[in-house]
């Protein structure tokens, strides 16, 4: 007996019948409350499309803020270069300059990530959100780290001006722009928190695991542009202070190296997730085991998982009943697990049960996965009690 079963989700993660019903195949599935019934620590603690709309709205909020902020403080950093012919300041005009156009790069991911499936996209844009974080990872690497290697170069090359009139223009320049991006920082920091409190783990942990790639890019430019503006204040002081401008062409390397090393960072977390990334092993451990737990279901020979975007997941299970069980009860089994499922987990609106017989190779291969499952989760475990 093979047979596959599947629900079309609405653009809320719930349930809904398909347009035309298949011969036995396919049921009526109950409408779910859209609401979280259970723990969901990984993939948007909030269950509703409004608590998700709102989520969203306190995410534009923080971009508008970082993007305002970057913006007087690029036309501040430039002019402030330019005056005082200092390659670090320069350095950190093309640091702000980036961050804003990233900044734009994440409204769009916001807006566009939200639109509802439609023919060509059926389970939704929700990866539009890792294309854009991508973007602007390659914006901080190309816009920043790159011209900031370019100005220390060009600094030791040219060597240094003994008049440093300037430089107090623009040591008040970096000044004002680390309180600015400090005021940003902060901003990102709460808003973290408060995702970190609503999934029922630590900072570092939200930090480490969080779904937002829009949230994690900002809070990764405005951590970056408050450690940039304090190397290039380092170095600007130093130069001033020793008339060697080998302080400040440093200064300008380690701007550049810091924004490399971020934007690499983004942009392999945006490429797991586009490629394909499953969810964490702690909630495909607690899919499988409620799985398993079913008095109907046998063995669970194979689990699969993939985010779709932050309040989308595939799952797709295949599954052994227990025998004698006819096509009715069948089909109402996979109904009554599907749609518990989506009331635990309201993000997992792409379920897929497939009913097949398990060999024993496959009974084998389940334990094998369930005991490299159980290993995962361990490793995620110490990892948190670590932080």
């Amino acid at each position: 007996m093979s047979r596959s079963t599947t629900h079309s989700p609405d653009r809320h993660g719930t349930p809904r019948t398909p347009d035309a019903p298949d011969p036995p195949e396919t049921s009526h599935a109950p409408d779910v409350p859209d609401r979280d019934h259970g723990p969901d620590r990984d993939h948007g603690p909030d269950g509703g499309s409004g608590a998700r709309q709102g989520r969203d709205s306190r995410t534009a909020v923080t971009v508008f803020v970082a993007l305002g902020a970057n913006l007087v403080i690029a036309l501040a950093k430039a002019f402030g270069g330019i005056f005082a012919g200092s390659p670090a300041l320069l350095s950190e005009a093309a640091h702000s300059v980036a961050d804003s156009l990233n900044e734009v790069f994440l409204l769009a991911s916001l807006k566009r990530s939200r639109r509802a499936p439609d023919d060509q996209h059926p389970f939704g844009y929700g990866k539009e959100r890792y294309f854009w974080a991508l973007l602007a990872a390659v914006g901080i690497f190309v816009m920043g780290g790159c011209f900031s290697f370019f100005q220390g170069a060009e600094a030791l090359s040219a060597g240094g001006s003994e008049d440093h009139s300037g430089y107090l223009v623009g040591l008040a320049v970096l000044g004002v722009a680390l309180i600015a991006e400090g005021s940003s920082l902060v901003r990102a920091l709460v808003q973290v928190r408060g995702h970190a409190r609503e999934a029922g783990r630590g900072m570092a942990t939200e930090l480490r695991r969080g779904d937002d790639p829009t949230l994690r890019t900002v809070l990764a430019e405005d951590s970056t542009a408050c450690l940039g503006v304090v190397f290039a204040l380092l170095g600007m002081w130093l130069h001033m202070v020793t008339g060697q401008v080998a302080y400040e062409a440093t200064a300008s390397f380690l701007i550049g190296a810091l924004l490399v090393y971020v934007a690499y960072r983004l942009a392999m977390e945006s490429r797991g997730r586009l490629i394909g990334e499953a969810i964490d092993p702690v909630q495909r451990r607690e899919l499988r085991r409620f799985l398993e737990t079913q008095p109907e279901i046998d063995t669970v020979t194979t689990l699969l998982t993939m985010r779709l975007g932050n309040d989308s997941t595939l799952v797709a299970a295949r599954v052994d009943l227990v025998p004698g069980l006819d096509s009715e009860e069948v089909e109402e089994v996979l109904v009554r697990v599907k749609t518990a499922m989506t009331e635990l987990w309201p993000h997992a609106d792409q379920i897929f049960l497939d009913v097949t017989d398990a060999s024993a190779e496959d009974r084998t291969k389940a334990r094998a996965d369930r005991q490299a499952l159980e290993e995962a989760v361990a490793a995620v475990e110490r990892e948190d009690g670590g932080a």
